[in-house]
């Protein structure tokens, strides 16, 4: 595997790379520092939305952001995904490439979901054997990113940072820390954002992800269609204490605003990153 230091190539405050704002992007040329691309978008080999990430790309630094590979699944990973993503990555020159610690379908049925994972020794070995076999394909380190759950396991023998932190070290990858994640699957199971974060390694971090959810009073739902809610500020400037200035961005995908709330949202994380020590924002 080739590892590179991805960290060389992106700095500073991210969003994410919407077809909503591609012409804004590309007339305006924000104040952005990087784009993330979902990389399901861009995989055939072609077309309008390909043409827009070619242009942008010559502007921007980008990094891939994947839905679908399905790490902790059962069943072979496809072969042909992994090919085009290894294609995209060559032509765009992405600094890194994430996916999610989760699973996605049983059967060849994909159900669209980013499904948790049971934390045991079995399933580490699992997830660690894909990860390596990934990254000897794309010959690249990967990112992944923790998700936000909803339901437990109950022989799960670790907890998800530890689970986390153990994939990272075996695998030899690197880590997407998603702080509205975090604070979600917080307040549905009853751990504590501190402890959770106080478990992971800082040399594994290498992006952040901040988003807006939604209370449904029994359950906080993940749903990136709203503004980013103060405790997850709380959690990102703990986040930034502990690990440093990790590139950050904000997700966004659904409820699409104009680009330049999503800039005014962002000049506000950027303030809490440079000023960690502030534990709110209204």
């Amino acid at each position: 595997m080739t590892t590179t230091d991805a960290g060389a190539t992106i700095r500073g405050f991210g969003l994410g790379l919407r077809k909503e704002h591609y012409e804004t992007i590309l007339a305006e040329r924000p104040a952005v520092d990087w784009f993330e691309a979902l990389t399901e978008n861009y995989l055939v080999p072609g077309g309008k939305p390909l043409d827009y990430l070619e242009r942008i790309r010559a502007l921007y630094p980008l990094v891939l952001h994947g839905v679908s590979l399905s790490i902790g699944g059962t069943e072979p990973i496809e072969r042909a995904y992994l090919r085009d993503l290894r294609a995209l990555a060559q032509r765009i020159a992405p600094a890194w490439i994430s996916d999610h610690l989760c699973w996605t379908g049983t059967d060849g049925i994909n159900l669209h979901d980013l499904l948790p994972l049971p934390y045991t020794e079995e399933a580490l070995r699992h997830v660690v054997a894909r990860v390596t076999h990934v990254q000897d394909f794309l010959g690249r380190q990967i990112l992944l990113e923790n998700v936000s759950s909803y339901v437990a396991f109950t022989h799960s023998c670790m907890s998800e940072w530890e689970f986390l932190s153990a994939v990272a070290q075996e695998a030899d990858c690197l880590l997407l820390l998603d702080v509205n994640n975090v604070c979600v699957s917080a307040a549905n199971h009853g751990f504590a954002v501190r402890d959770y974060l106080g478990g992971l390694p800082p040399a594994r971090i290498r992006q952040i992800h901040l988003a807006g959810h939604r209370d449904a009073g029994h359950l906080l739902i993940d749903t990136h269609d709203a503004a980013i809610e103060v405790p997850v500020f709380d959690a990102y400037a703990d986040s930034i204490a502990r690990f440093g200035m990790v590139p950050t961005m904000i997700e966004r995908d659904d409820d699409i605003p104009p680009l330049a709330e999503l800039l005014r949202e962002l000049d506000t994380v950027r303030s809490v990153a440079l000023n960690p020590c502030r534990r709110a924002v209204a």
